[in-house]
């Protein structure tokens, strides 16, 4: 089970922002725009600096992931524009479909800051881990990765954690280039079936 940060968004807030990622896919699904919300109209936990990943996903199949590491808008912006993006631009896989609105799931991640990981080597790093809990960004000249912390229910060794997070960035696994970074941060995630948040047809 992955462990998430707890009480930075409340179950109101939660129902609101997965309203928000689903009618940005119905509203460039219906119309071909992109949607975003007005910051004015979002309670104050939405209008917030915020960064997050939303993934959709349908009977347990990756439809699209696309996310923010850093705040660099109102946390609402940053779900629509991202749920938008995973439905149509997650360039690994095909936009989603009105049959897949209708069965797909919707997870949002919340980020908590990035921290540095002081360490200089892989084994260090494998030591300082903490499974179920890290997100890690890795970062060395020419490549930049990361896994979210939900990542650990498929893969729940840190070795193979670490590997696939290497392998994402075209790093070798177990090499430690000059130059190479970490960083770790915790999420908090909520979601729930696209169905039950879909806005009015227009």
């Amino acid at each position: 089970m992955t462990a998430t940060r707890s009480g930075a968004v409340d179950p109101a807030t939660r129902s609101l922002a997965l309203d928000l990622a689903v009618t940005a896919v119905v509203v460039r699904l219906r119309s071909g725009r992109r949607w975003l919300p007005e910051v004015a109209t979002l309670p104050a936990p939405l209008r917030r600096p915020g960064a997050c990943f939303v993934t959709l996903t349908r009977d347990g199949a990756l439809l699209g992931c696309i996310g923010t590491l850093e705040p660099r808008d109102a946390l609402g912006v940053d779900v629509a524009h991202n749920a938008g993006a995973a439905a149509f631009d997650d360039p690994r896989l095909p936009a989603v479909t009105a049959a897949d609105v209708e069965a797909m799931d919707v997870h949002v991640s919340v980020l908590g800051p990035l921290q540095p990981v002081p360490v200089a080597g892989w084994d260090g790093l494998c030591r300082a881990v903490r499974p179920g809990l890290d997100g890690l960004l890795v970062q060395a000249p020419g490549h930049r990765a990361t896994l979210l912390p939900s990542v650990w229910q498929s893969l729940p060794r840190t070795e193979d954690f670490l590997d696939a997070l290497w392998r994402k960035a075209w790093l070798h696994p177990g090499r430690w280039p000059a130059g190479l970074v970490v960083h770790r941060y915790e999420v908090e995630e909520f979601g729930g079936p696209a169905r039950d948040h879909l806005p009015p047809a227009s």
